[in-house]
């Protein structure tokens, strides 16, 4: 196995401005997780609903787990001093505990009690022998070999003390961290409340999917993944609209939805063509904009800020374009608005499978399949030999974005590159 190095920005150039204006991935990256504040509501969940919800505050145990020494498997306890000279040893059998039983007097020496995983070990026991391991003989069991103190017994307290940090604030819930926290005996948990978002789709060419499409007409692919990809436990589309197609009505949407909303994405709309009018409606509402535009291929022209009290992201029209700084971006800002502690996915390094070629001056994230390990151990990667913004057809068959260094010109079979997984 091949060990590799951390990934820094460097790695692959992520971090190399191109263009006036434009600043890199990473530095977007940088200023969407410095800005973007969590939202304050805090409300309680059942354990039940609290799969994918963000924890506000850390789960500390509310006692001991174990809250007693109890059995680690079936068989006998028994007091290991009994066991004198050289064996066998034969104890005649007292007693039987149960599971959610327990046994009030002490054991009397030279006996063992017949107990079953996880009832209390009785006192006057210090070990478990299992029920394998012994003989039954005339009046009890036969134990053939000497047993260590503790052997087969749960301490009390061993997994859990009262008070620790079972699972820290910032985390989304899976289900490991749920089968934790009912084990720290909480009911309900304190979660971050749902993000807020608002979809405004621009573009008077896109007609609904499964709808008739006019001769200048495209089915919009937009609207759909993003509601497929923003749609979580911590995080839902509230409202979804068409945009306005005028300055002024965009202006007058964007003021709404900012108004009712933590989060408004847009797509299309924001380069600076004559009919492009999201960021001049922007501008109408004094809004900040915290960048506008990155050095990276496809989804040059993704930008993001503030209108109020709620944030904005814009994405380009093209559906791959859109795609793709979703991936980057719009997971990010998701994250961080609902305070999570891990932002975005983590990227992780794969080879290539064959040279590619690239045209220096942009990150180009590329679209790429995973096929296996190589003779070192490392993951292989194959990609196509070339992005095209307009094109989804083969997303469905891909496994993440590899980042091509925005100074790279070609790219040699079995190189390194940081790729980033779906």
């Amino acid at each position: 196995m091949t060990i590799v190095q951390p990934i820094k920005s460097q790695s692959c150039g992520c971090d190399a401005r191109s263009g006036k204006g434009l600043v890199s991935i990473d530095d977007a990256l940088a200023r969407i997780q410095r800005n973007a504040l969590p939202v304050q509501e805090v409300e309680e969940c059942a354990l039940s609903d609290a799969t994918g919800r963000v924890l506000c505050e850390p789960v500390r145990a509310l006692g001991m787990v174990p809250p007693f020494a109890n059995a680690a498997m079936d068989g006998y306890a028994i007091n290991t001093g009994d066991l004198r000279g050289d064996g066998p040893w034969e104890l005649a059998i007292e007693d039987r505990v149960a599971a959610g039983q327990s046994r009030q007097l002490p054991q009397l020496p030279g006996t063992a009690i017949q107990i079953f995983t996880g009832a209390p070990i009785p006192e006057g026991a210090n070990a478990v022998v299992m029920q394998e391991d012994v003989r039954r003989g005339a009046y009890g069991i036969i134990i053939d070999r000497k047993v260590a103190p503790r052997t087969h017994i749960r301490a009390a307290g061993e997994d859990m003390t009262k008070g620790k940090i079972i699972v820290p604030a910032g985390r989304q819930l899976t289900g490991r961290d749920i089968a934790a926290c009912a084990a720290a005996g909480h009911a309900t948990l304190s979660v971050q409340r749902r993000l807020r978002v608002a979809l405004l789709i621009t573009g008077d060419e896109l007609c609904d999917p499964g709808q008739p499409r006019g001769t200048a007409g495209i089915w919009d692919a937009n609207t759909a993944m993003l509601f497929a990809a923003v749609t979580s436990p911590a995080a839902a589309v509230a409202e979804c609209h068409c945009a306005a197609d005028t300055r002024l009505g965009l202006r007058m949407q964007l003021a709404e939805l900012a108004d009712r909303n933590d989060l408004v994405i847009t797509t299309g709309g924001i380069s600076v063509g004559e009919e492009h009018h999201v960021k001049p409606a922007l501008n109408d509402l004094n809004a900040s904009m915290i960048f506008s535009g990155v050095a990276m291929k496809p989804g040059k022209p993704v930008s993001f800020g503030k209108i109020g009290k709620a944030f904005w992201l814009g994405f380009p029209g093209n559906p791959l374009s859109a795609f793709v700084t979703w991936q980057l971006f719009g997971r990010a800002l998701c994250d961080a608005l609902t305070g999570q502690t891990q932002i975005g996915a983590a990227r992780r390094h794969v080879v290539l499978s064959s040279a590619l070629h690239h045209k220096p001056g942009r990150c180009e994230l590329r679209l790429a399949r995973l096929s296996g390990f190589d003779h070192l151990g490392r993951e292989v990667a194959n990609c196509s030999d070339a992005t095209h913004s307009g094109r989804v057809a083969s997303l469905p068959d891909m496994d993440g974005l590899l980042f091509i260094p925005s100074t790279a010109e070609t790219l040699p079979r079995g190189a390194l590159v940081e790729f980033l997984p779906f």
